[in-house]
């Protein structure tokens, strides 16, 4: 934020009003996607922000694992296959 805040005060400096306005937006703009970029690639979620990534493939396998909570039994339908109950627990 400094940064951007430094760049914008010496743009404003240096270019008359109207198009230092227009810089100050783009450098703010450009600064935030980089920001962003560094960050993403820091977390290890790929060097694109817009690849063909799905959130998905980003963040694992999503799926949610339901338990039965009278038998234990792991399922995804709506009623226990085992026993019938629909009483059910998320676990990972």
């Amino acid at each position: 934020m400094g940064i951007s805040f430094g760049i914008s005060i010496a743009i404003s400096l240096l270019l008359p009003f109207p198009i230092s306005l227009a810089a100050i937006f783009a450098v703010f703009i450009l600064l935030n996607f980089y920001m962003r970029k560094r960050m993403m690639r820091r977390m290890g979620m790929g060097s694109s922000m817009f690849g063909p990534m799905s959130s998905s493939s980003m963040f694992g396998d999503n799926s949610l694992k339901y338990y039965c909570m009278s038998c234990g039994t792991k399922h995804k339908e709506i009623a226990c296959p085992k026993c019938g109950s629909k009483m059910k627990r998320v676990g990972s």
